[in-house]
């Protein structure tokens, strides 16, 4: 019969129906950074101001081995045996981490950040911080995670595989403001939606490039006490960047509102793949026994990742040691230069495209004193196929703004890279980008 014929067919296929899978991964948010790594290997000789990585200049392959040696020597200063230093760098380790300590010392010796090492989570990069996060808090269909947009890919797409519903707050072109965030959550709670947590990046943020102001800073932690939110601060850019940094959200948190997702990417190298979580509010159970939310986190990383590596753990203790833990003064080179990096774009990008000639054409950016982005704002739709004809005609890529706005919108943006290039490619790339601005400008 047709109708056994067909079921017989479905049970024998040899593939799988795309609608048979989670929703995430048909999110055209997923296939970010896809999209982008195969725009730079079709166009190999196009300078790309698209990705957000570390000047590989800095790196020397031996500093790893010294890092290991370092942490290893701490080891056995600290009583361990060799058995116990063979052990630490071999097997899986605990759950949490193993150099929660060290990163606690590293916290209060250069960011004023005073926690306990228990309530520290070492994780496979910020990434897993997020996910293990938002897994934790975001207990029921009604719980929702609001984002300033632009936002990072990183914690939507981390919501997205959760299926945790993003309530985007737009950030100014001045950045971030109390009251704007403070109309979304009223609006959540008469809705009768729990804003459970704020993500941010505070300082240099990616995409926009923008830093929050020190009164904006104090609304924001005042505006989750009276709310009764979390703030979920990324901040991954304020150590490489130069000048003095603002303190951060956690080094002022009174209440413990401020989870802090921490990034060793930027700062020591992003092959080791380490970041951190400072999670130390405390969670009470059923029976009125206390501990924190960093044990929580660690139950759910046992089910995802097990543990983080032990020798990426080794290089970046070693990297901390030597440093004896201001990653400040580690990265003072490196910040030096990403500085310069984003000074020369922003002077190229003002002779190429003079104030005037600018404004008639429709075109601004920001100019942010640090980080490693920038945002330009152009008269054209700024979209993946626009990329391929900046890539193909001009020469060069960046990435759309599209990209970071969970609620649509951005379509006029383009986020601008320096921290990978040399000066000699920013100076090239910067008259190709003007090059293509000015055509797709006047064509309109």
């Amino acid at each position: 019969m047709p109708g056994n014929t067909a079921t017989t067919d479905t049970r024998s296929r040899d593939w799988l129906d795309m609608a048979e899978l989670h929703g995430s991964v048909s999110e055209p948010l997923l296939d970010t950074m896809n999209f982008l790594n195969e725009i730079t290997h079709r166009y190999p000789d196009a300078i790309s101001f698209a990705p957000g990585r570390p000047y590989d200049g800095f790196f020397d392959p031996e500093q790893v081995i010294a890092h290991i040696r370092r942490y290893m020597d701490h080891l056995a200063q600290q009583g361990g045996t060799p058995d116990d230093i063979r052990t630490a760098l071999y097997q899986y380790g605990p759950t949490a981490g193993l150099i929660r300590g060290i990163i606690a010392d590293s916290l209060r010796a250069d960011e004023d950040t005073d926690v306990p090492a228990e309530s520290i989570v070492v994780t496979v990069g910020a990434q897993e911080a997020m996910l293990l996060v938002l897994r934790a808090l975001m207990a029921g269909p009604d719980d929702v995670l609001l984002v300033s947009s632009p936002c990072y890919v990183g914690i939507t797409g981390a919501a997205r595989l959760l299926d945790v519903p993003v309530r985007p707050v737009p950030e100014r072109e001045d950045g971030f403001r109390a009251a704007d965030l403070e109309a979304a959550v009223r609006e959540e709670l008469a809705n009768g939606r729990r804003p459970r947590a704020f993500y941010v990046v505070p300082d240099h943020s990616n995409p926009s490039g923008t830093t929050m102001g020190p009164d904006a800073r104090e609304e924001l932690l005042n505006l989750a006490e009276r709310y009764d939110f979390l703030v979920l601060e990324d901040s991954p850019y304020r150590l490489v960047s130069p000048g003095t940094p603002l303190p951060t959200l956690k080094s002022r948190d009174r209440t413990r509102r401020v989870v802090h997702l921490g990034s060793y990417s930027k700062t020591v190298f992003p092959g080791a793949r380490v970041g951190f979580v400072v999670a130390d509010q405390r969670v009470r159970d059923a029976q009125g026994g206390e501990h924190l939310l960093a044990d929580e986190l660690a139950k759910i990383k046992s089910m995802v990742t097990v543990n983080t590596s032990s020798l990426s753990q080794a290089a970046v203790a070693g990297a901390l040691l030597g440093a004896r833990g201001r990653l400040s003064q580690l990265n003072a080179r490196a910040a030096a230069r990403y500085g310069d990096a984003m000074r020369q774009m922003l002077r190229q990008l003002d002779a190429r495209l003079p104030a005037d000639r600018r404004a008639r054409l429709g075109v601004s950016w920001n100019e942010p004193t640090g980080g490693f982005f920038l945002t330009m704002r152009v008269p054209f739709r700024a979209d993946n196929a626009q990329l391929v004809r900046s890539a193909e005609d001009f020469g060069v890529i960046w990435t759309p703004m599209s990209h970071f706005h969970p609620g649509g919108g951005g379509h006029h943006g383009i986020r601008l890279s320096t921290s990978y290039l040399t000066p000699a490619e920013i100076e090239e790339g910067t008259a190709r980008l003007a090059r293509f601005v000015e055509a797709q400008s006047t064509a309109l």
